[in-house]
């Protein structure tokens, strides 16, 4: 895998122009701030009345309307939400899209699955950092920097690549390095890595183990403690060094049950099943199936999030993070 530092990046190339920002979320935040910082000019947009745009303006940037970015911009990095971005595209950027400009994107998802379809004659790149808007923000800060991936999907100009590479140093990615990959690459495994582990498959193994505790007669107190909230202690130990150093860190009694009865849940049946939703992503089933969610209003979406709002193991859990102040709890 080829890997880049700040020694193969050119912040040169970025001097003089301008960057678009669409969207002042958690990575907008961060991105355009960390290329401000690093001396570029950057222009934000985001939708008057909204938290980002009020956030913008707080954090010292005038934001515009994203018809505006497209028509001042040489460089313009789209960080809207996924099922928004085919819509604002068509409406906003396409009209103003010029030849030897760069369009750019931290996942690849419309790209991929061809709900954004650039002209020919502009570069199409994409910088994804793997953290949170947060901390791409704060490691800048500290002099540091966040990994990210760069893949390049259209390139017009012959330098699309360095081009991607000056707005990774310009976020700080490049101090930590920066990994090569394609457009498809790092679609169709992040959301395979979301559905299957990360979120849905974590998820549903956290009910299931609450479930289980409280249908057979346990507290759903202790239920909760032991199949949710000590699940950040293994997830940290993990984050640091692996599973090696989680089964390092833990009793030998917990590791042998670790490795003598994990199979046991996660068996065949489950890895034919991701399987299964790995064909989904590959074929784009999943994509047409969100996509047609999202054009009928959202119904099945939104019923199924206020149903699993409702479960106990949140309402158990609501009730003992609130005994936990140290843990800046979150109420939603």
């Amino acid at each position: 895998m080829q890997i880049f530092y700040d020694t193969d990046a050119n912040m040169d190339v970025m001097r003089g122009k301008k960057i678009g920002i669409i969207g002042y979320g958690s990575q907008g935040h961060a991105q355009a701030q960390n290329l401000r910082d690093s001396g570029l000019q950057v222009i934000v947009a985001a939708r008057p009345g909204s938290p980002g745009h009020e956030k913008a303006v707080e954090d010292g940037f005038s934001p515009v309307h994203a018809n505006e970015v497209a028509q001042k911009c040489d460089v313009i990095q789209i960080l809207t939400p996924d099922h928004a971005q085919g819509a604002l595209y068509q409406k906003d950027i396409a009209p103003s899209m010029k030849a030897g400009r760069t369009l750019l994107f931290s996942h690849g998802f419309n790209i991929h699955y061809g709900q954004i379809i650039p002209p020919k004659d502009v570069d199409v790149v994409m910088v994804a950092p793997k953290g949170p808007g947060h901390l791409v923000r704060s490691e800048y800060v500290r002099g540091a920097g966040v990994p990210a991936l760069v893949a390049i999907h259209q390139d017009a100009s012959g330098h699309a690549l360095e081009t991607a590479l000056a707005y990774a140093s310009g976020i700080g990615a490049t101090r930590a390095g920066v990994l090569e990959t394609t457009f498809k690459e790092e679609t169709e495994t992040d959301l395979f890595g979301e559905q299957s582990v990360l979120c849905g498959g974590v998820s549903e193994l956290i009910k299931a183990g609450f479930d289980t505790l409280v249908q057979a007669g346990y507290q759903p107190e202790i239920a909760f403690f032991e199949c949710m909230h000590e699940l950040k202690l293994i997830v940290d130990l993990i984050y640091r060094g692996g599973l090696a150093y989680m089964r390092y860190s833990i009793s030998d009694t917990a590791e042998y049950g670790d490795l003598s009865r994990g199979k046991r849940i996660i068996t065949e049946q489950t890895r034919a099943e991701m399987k299964k939703i790995l064909e989904e992503i590959q074929s784009g089933e999943f994509a047409r199936e969100w996509i047609l969610e999202n054009q009928a209003g959202r119904p099945m979406f939104q019923a199924v999030r206020n149903r699993e709002k409702t479960l106990l193991v949140e309402q158990i859990g609501a009730k003992l993070r609130a005994m936990m102040p140290f843990l800046e709890p979150v109420k939603m």
